[in-house]
């Protein structure tokens, strides 16, 4: 059964989280690059209790209180793009990887640009840490929710008591 739930206000904004039986299949913020039409994710919900606890898990997070994610993910990818954001969720809390790195853990050390597309195009953002790969230089690329929440997210993992945004 397909469902939604938009969040109250976050620190990045307003989170719609979409659910597929229950699995997450997407989150995705205000103006998200890549984002489905939200007629796709079926009727919204204010009561599911699986997305109530996706809603309370990012509460968590955003708290400081929760570093890692228990939810079942069943994000829609290729096999190559669900290898990627596999290796996402290895990536350390407060930490970053370069695409190059996370390419060399894929064991595909000549996969960055693909793994670049791939991790761009993750349904689960936060949830699957995309904001955690930068570039090469330690410049943030782009992000799906945009580069100023991608800074926020680093910033609040290192805890730096990071503005909120909205």
């Amino acid at each position: 059964m397909r469902r939604h739930l938009v969040t109250g206000p976050t620190p990045v904004g307003a989170l719609t989280l979409f659910a597929d039986d229950d699995a997450l299949a997407g989150v995705y913020m205000t103006d998200h690059r890549h984002q489905p039409d939200v007629a796709t994710f079926g009727p919204a919900s204010d009561d599911d209790p699986f997305l109530l606890d996706v809603a309370l898990q990012l509460a968590e997070y955003f708290d400081g209180d929760r570093t890692t994610f228990d939810i079942a993910i069943a994000a829609p990818g290729t096999p190559f793009q669900q290898s990627v954001w596999d290796a996402l969720r290895e990536i350390p809390y407060g930490e970053t990887w370069s695409y190059r790195r996370l390419a060399e853990h894929l064991g595909r050390p000549g996969a960055s640009r693909a793994v670049g597309l791939a991790n761009g195009r993750n349904p689960v953002s936060i949830v699957v840490p995309c904001h955690r790969v930068i570039g090469a230089d330690g410049s943030l690329t782009g992000y799906g929710g945009g580069v100023e929440r991608k800074r926020w997210l680093l910033a609040h993992e290192r805890a730096a008591e990071p503005a909120a945004l909205f």
